[in-house]
């Protein structure tokens, strides 16, 4: 079993999650470190509330540490147009020295892309947009020029340059469930696939989706690294963190991404760490 951290960035401060990441990355336990990408808070949070562009925060974080992988989890696709998040993703793969975890989905968040004007469309197109840009940002990461007819995007002689440090290209982690159309997106171009949290069975059954996706598209589903969110409730309590992992390590996790409550605190890692050392 492997580990790795989330501070999402709302409802704190940048000293806090920088304090956070700086004492992480001295931790070899933890081997990733993640925040996440919308603009508004979530999880029940107030809307109103303060939250900071994740983008922006993890190329801070990233020359904030040496050691640690990082990235968003996830980008929601239609945030941005995916030749620029080909670019973003190249830039910061390059300034990280190869640190880069290209986390994207679909997208989900109905309120703040509705307050901004950004179309999210009902769930077939966002699939199908999702797939489209998956291939986009594939061919921009590792071509020398893009041409590209899709429905929603087209792209003519496009360049991407200088490509990440990391080849083929970071690698791609998806979010999401979905098992028609995310789940074999996820096994057409993912290196890397994340259980947003739920139950062990779950999990399982998720997992056994993606293992078919792969069987009919050609890959050896072990190429495909599995984590999912295990939370870390406002108790502290590290033995029922512990046992959630266990579970789902029973079931094929490889990575478990604990994800830190806020107010964010150096504090929690040490002890964080000693717990998860005994299943590692």
């Amino acid at each position: 079993m492997r580990f790795a951290f989330k501070t999402s960035p709302q409802n704190t401060t940048w000293e806090d999650m920088l304090a956070v990441w700086r004492a992480a990355d001295d931790i070899e336990l933890f081997e990733s470190g993640w925040t996440f990408d919308h603009f508004y808070p979530i999880l029940g949070a107030d809307p109103e509330g303060p939250c900071m562009e994740g983008w922006v925060t993890l190329t801070a974080l990233a020359q904030a540490t040496k050691r640690l992988r990082l990235g968003t989890l996830v980008s929601g696709i239609h945030y941005r147009h995916p030749a620029l998040l080909a670019n973003m993703a190249a830039t910061l793969d390059i300034v990280s020295g190869g640190r880069l975890e290209l986390g994207i989905g679909a997208g989900w968040n109905e309120q703040e892309s509705g307050a901004y004007g950004m179309r999210l469309g009902p769930v077939k197109e966002r699939s199908d947009r999702f797939e489209e840009a998956c291939e986009v940002i594939v061919d921009l990461l590792t071509k020398k020029s893009t041409d590209f007819q899709g429905e929603y995007y087209q792209l003519t002689g496009a360049f991407c340059e200088p490509k990440p440090v990391q080849r083929p290209h970071p690698p791609i982690c998806i979010g999401g469930s979905g098992e028609k159309r995310t789940l074999r997106t996820t096994a057409k171009f993912a290196q890397h696939w994340n259980f947003v949290g739920g139950t062990p069975e779950e999990f399982a059954r998720k997992r056994d989706v993606l293992h078919r996706h792969c069987a009919d598209v050609g890959r050896d589903p072990k190429e495909i690294m599995l984590s999912s969110h295990v939370r870390l409730g406002p108790d502290g309590d590290f033995g029922r963190l512990v046992a959630d992992i266990e579970a789902l390590g029973e079931r094929g996790l490889d990575l478990a991404i604990v994800y830190l409550p806020p107010p964010h605190t150096p504090d929690v890692l040490e002890p964080l760490a000693k717990a998860l050392s005994e299943i590692a």
